[in-house]
């Protein structure tokens, strides 16, 4: 960057490097970094979230955590597809309290923090009210 060592005006000098920089690039370029949480292609995004799924810790939060919750979610219930042996369409055709389903959304809440909106949703099981109430009943069950 032609800055000659690392010192206070080195660092002022390489600012206005940049600030020139940026100011000549195209705003839409960066929106994506200034709005998100990483800077890439879907691949990238989603080899990002592999490695924070292992490394998840508390300076992590917002969308980040979110993403990765999502995506720990995801695999819990494609093993649990395979496990009984269900395609994806499948949560389509069952019973919205499936004993298989009801098994799979507690699951779910006590490994990620998705809500009972978002099981409802993807389980294919109707309202999160009528989850919550099969949860509670089958929370009773097991006592």
């Amino acid at each position: 960057m032609g800055i000659p060592k690392d010192s206070t005006a080195g660092r002022r000098q390489f600012e206005r490097v940049m600030e020139e920089r940026r100011a000549m690039d195209d705003p839409e370029t960066f929106k994506g970094l200034r709005r998100g949480w990483f800077f890439g292609d879907k691949t990238f995004r989603e080899e990002l979230l592999e490695q924070m799924v292992l490394k998840m810790g508390v300076e992590h939060y917002g969308e980040e955590r979110r993403e990765t919750d999502e995506q720990s979610a995801e695999r819990i219930v494609t093993e649990e597809l395979r496990r009984h042996g269900w395609k994806e369409r499948e949560l389509g055709l069952r019973p919205k309290a499936h004993k298989v389903k009801i098994a799979l959304a507690p699951r779910l809440r006590k490994e990620t923090t998705m809500s009972l909106k978002w099981i409802a949703l993807r389980l294919q099981m109707g309202s999160w009210s009528y989850v919550s109430s099969l949860l509670a009943a089958n929370r009773g069950r097991r006592r």
